[in-house]
């Protein structure tokens, strides 16, 4: 494969995923609004067409300049942007469809493609925008890149789950950096074991190029980071990368009702494992990188930004009255 197309491709994921593929010698095009910062408008390297994801014929004019190799879907956020995608590039040789692991409808550790079911999503989820149909969405975008490859068209899916790293603006991790780089003493929710996946973004970008490159039309892959850690030991980590050292409190329901605070407020706290099995990807020959190195640069890109995820969870003054009332204990 020589050339790609990316829709989306200058906000996180797909601005990783630029880079990932221009490093392994592709032509690359970007399919955007063009209402965001391009980080590419002086790389001549890169074409640039003008249009929205969600408009057919904006996409099909698209496909009439365009011949790509290979077509990365990063912005399909209902099942009929895939469908209509599927459809636009059928003749590209990989379509691949950036899913999430929010599309497991059941709780296993671990959920693995093709063994632990979807969920189900209804007419009115398919189009709906809110968060609480962001799995349902997802899991029928799936199902319509099984039809497509059912049909001849090369599609396959890759699900992250949580996607960490530099130019982040969803802000999640970034909370916990600020967290840990400007207070001695940092709450963590539970008894800190609670365990969800998180993937590094540089990670994801190079799942994308070897799903399309060595992928099985019709299949799905997992991606994540190899090494899971319990929140106490992401805290740890933190620390390290930003060589400093903190306290750890624990706090449960009880403790942080003093600051009206629950265990959910809280980025990354999920009251259920969070696993995905990664063993798939892996036999195409994908790596991991060290978490050390992937949270020392995601540290170093969160330093050097204005980024502090405030509004992810609790404010400081909250936890206050909580660390206030464990003192008394």
């Amino acid at each position: 494969m020589d050339d790609a197309l990316v829709i989306g491709g200058t906000r996180f994921i797909g601005r990783h995923l630029v880079a990932e593929l221009l490093d392994h010698d592709y032509d690359v095009t970007l399919f955007t609004r063009g209402t965001r910062e391009n980080p590419f408008a002086d790389d001549d390297r890169i074409t640039h067409v003008e249009g929205d994801r969600t408009n057919d014929t904006a996409l099909e004019a698209a496909a009439t300049t365009v011949d790509p190799d290979a077509v990365f879907d990063c912005v399909a956020y209902h099942p009929k942007d895939v469908r209509a995608a599927t459809r636009i590039f059928a003749d590209c040789e990989a379509y691949v469809y950036v899913s999430s692991g929010a599309a497991y409808g059941r709780e296993e550790i671990p959920k693995r493609e093709g063994e632990t079911p979807l969920h189900e999503c209804t007419p009115d989820q398919a189009t709906d925008d809110s968060f609480e149909t962001y799995g349902n969405r997802k899991a029928e975008g799936d199902r319509a890149a099984f039809a497509a490859a059912d049909d001849g068209v090369p599609a396959m899916v890759v699900r992250p789950p949580i996607v960490y790293g530099p130019h982040d603006y969803t802000e999640r991790l970034n909370w916990w950096i600020d967290r840990v780089n400007r207070f001695d003493r940092v709450v963590v929710p539970g008894d800190g074991t609670n365990l969800r996946h998180l993937v590094y973004v540089e990670d994801v970008a190079a799942a994308l190029r070897i799903v399309a490159e060595r992928g099985e039309p019709g299949e799905a892959y997992n991606v994540g980071d190899r090494r899971l850690v319990p929140l106490e030991e992401l805290v740890d980590l933190l620390a390290d990368a930003l060589e400093t050292d903190v306290e750890i409190v624990h706090a449960g329901p009880r403790e942080l009702a003093a600051g009206e605070i629950s265990l959910e407020d809280y980025p990354l706290y999920r009251s259920y494992p969070h696993v995905l099995s990664t063993a798939k990807l892996a036999a195409l020959g994908w790596e991991s990188t060290p978490l050390e190195d992937s949270l020392a640069r995601t540290v170093d890109d969160h330093l050097e930004s204005d980024r502090d995820g405030d509004d992810n969870g609790p404010d400081r003054e909250a936890e206050e009255r909580v660390l206030a009332i464990l003192e008394t204990l």
